[in-house]
């Protein structure tokens, strides 16, 4: 109730942000994980036992800077689109606090992305990590909002739960407060956020099947499956998990899949 509070004081006052402060707030925080990928990504994989570190910290390198990348130039302030012929005008505007929920296969990467995210938009946002990563998730959570203070955003606009409880979880997704939520995890967790009455984005664990044809490039489609399966111990809902071959290239995708290391 306290975080909510705050982030939502923090809000009022972001949500007057000019774009200019936005992308330099989220630019900064965007690098300031990026240096620390590594750190975190041995984080989370001690706290949590999952994954391999090696990965966690591409995958920390790709919620950073990556995704960064990739919406820097979007525009949230103001009019961002302008249709002359039908007289409509879109205007962007805050959604307000955003409660997120985050999982204990990928935590730190999930943390920077939807920090990113919220912030971009000038939301506030508030992280529920999942208790087995509540440590590694708070770690990313404090540096990315040391870094956006000191780029000009107020206080308390990004903000981490440490005592973690599912009654502690629901009591902030229910809060008047909270505007949205953005739920991933386990299924029940999922389910938990969008029975809350609330709009919310919700992704639970995926079961992925890939489907090769006669006409693809066998070899690089065995590699590429076997690759991706074996990343960071499957622990990413978009890897493969089943293959369906067509039957005249069956066996031998099979066998070259053997000869990439899988079983």
């Amino acid at each position: 109730r306290d975080l909510a509070d705050a982030a939502y004081q923090a809000q009022l006052t972001w949500s007057h942000a000019s774009q200019e402060e936005v992308d330099r707030v989220c630019s900064a925080m965007a690098d300031a994980a990026y240096r620390e990928s590594g750190r975190l990504g041995l984080l989370a994989h001690q706290e949590t036992g999952y994954g391999i570190v090696a990965h966690k910290k591409l995958k920390n390198e790709l919620g950073s800077r990556v995704v960064w990348e990739s919406i820097k130039n979007v525009p949230t302030v103001g009019v961002i689109r302008h249709d002359e012929s039908r007289k409509i005008y879109e205007i962007a505007w805050p959604v307000g606090v955003i409660a997120a929920l985050t999982p204990s296969t990928n935590p730190t990467s999930t943390a920077m992305y939807k920090i990113l995210s919220a912030v971009k938009a000038r939301n506030a946002i508030i992280l529920a990590p999942h208790p087995s990563a509540a440590r590694c998730t708070y770690e990313t959570s404090y540096l990315m909002a040391q870094a956006a203070e000191k780029a000009g955003a107020p206080q308390h606009l990004v903000n981490c739960m440490q005592n973690i409880s599912l009654p502690g979880t629901q009591e902030l997704m229910r809060h008047k407060r909270v505007r949205l939520i953005l739920a991933t995890g386990g299924s029940p967790m999922v389910k938990a956020a969008h029975s809350v009455g609330k709009p919310a984005y919700g992704v639970g664990p995926g079961n992925v099947p890939v489907y090769v044809d006669r006409s693809a490039d066998i070899e690089k489609a065995a590699r590429y499956i076997v690759a991706s399966k074996s990343f960071d111990c499957s622990t990413i809902c978009s890897t493969e998990q089943a293959v369906i071959a067509d039957k005249p290239i069956a066996r031998k995708l099979e066998e070259l899949m053997k000869t990439e290391g899988a079983y």
